[in-house]
């Protein structure tokens, strides 16, 4: 705030006015006004500075000094000038006035600086409100989000152990074929190599007929229609898009 005399900037102190810098002007101003009262209770007229022997009786208005007749004579008699007694009773009287609207706008001052506090504190109990929202509505959307996360994982490890099982039922099927035609294979290489004449004969139009049997089975076909193609696609949410999935801030009134 701005010095009421020379209007330079200060800050109070902490610990209020009783910290501040001493005013050794005022300090004096206030000791001679107090003197001037004392000499106006005992009837004892102030000497100029000028003329010591003198009596001050007036006052210059250009030159704010106060002066006794040989001032006035000499260096002041162009100049404004007025009883001493009248300038100091309109001056006081402008003090005065000066001093109760100063006391006025203390008042005021001192009425506005409770308005800050409760604000301050206006403010803090709003926002910790606001804060206390922002949590309760991100918490909700990360739990949905954590139960949206579950419920697909799920379906995709119950569509996993379900193609898995597919795999494993067709690749058992084809296994058995082959175990079955290495079977007739190896029977038909040990009849050619080391069987009779009369086993051949017996035995050649089964071993015929199980062989066309097993031939026909197409495994490539069979693997294909027993596995359908199966494609899986994650498509996340469109909400991702969204600038800020929990809320905004706004101010208002600024």
């Amino acid at each position: 705030m701005p010095c009421p005399l020379c209007r330079k900037e200060f800050v109070i102190p902490d610990d209020g006015l009783s910290g501040m810098q001493k005013n050794f002007f005022m300090e004096k101003l206030l000791s001679a006004r107090e003197r001037s009262a004392g000499e106006e209770v005992g009837h004892i007229a102030a000497a100029c500075d000028t003329h010591k022997d003198k009596e001050i009786v007036m006052f210059c208005l250009k030159c704010e000094l106060a002066i006794c007749v040989k001032c006035f004579v000499e260096s002041h008699k162009t100049h404004d000038c007025s009883d001493i007694e009248q300038v100091s009773m309109d001056r006081r009287k402008q003090a005065k006035s000066d001093t109760d609207k100063i006391t006025e706008l203390l008042k005021k001052i001192g009425r506005v600086l409770p308005r800050f506090e409760k604000e301050k504190n206006d403010l803090i109990t709003r926002l910790a409100h606001i804060e206390g929202e922002i949590n309760t509505a991100a918490d909700k959307l990360i739990a949905a989000v954590e139960r949206d996360r579950q419920q697909l994982l799920s379906e995709v490890e119950l569509i996993k152990l379900k193609r898995v099982k597919q795999l494993e039922t067709v690749k058992q099927e084809v296994e058995q074929h082959m175990a079955l035609m290495e079977s007739l294979k190896q029977y038909s290489d040990i009849l050619l190599s080391s069987g009779t004449a009369c086993d051949v004969t017996r035995s050649a139009n089964s071993l015929h007929s199980r062989a066309e049997e097993l031939m026909t089975f197409d495994v490539i076909s069979h693997v294909d229609t027993s596995l359908a193609s199966l494609n899986v696609i994650f498509t996340s949410s469109s909400l991702l898009c969204v600038e800020n999935l929990v809320g905004n801030i706004a101010e208002e009134g600024l």
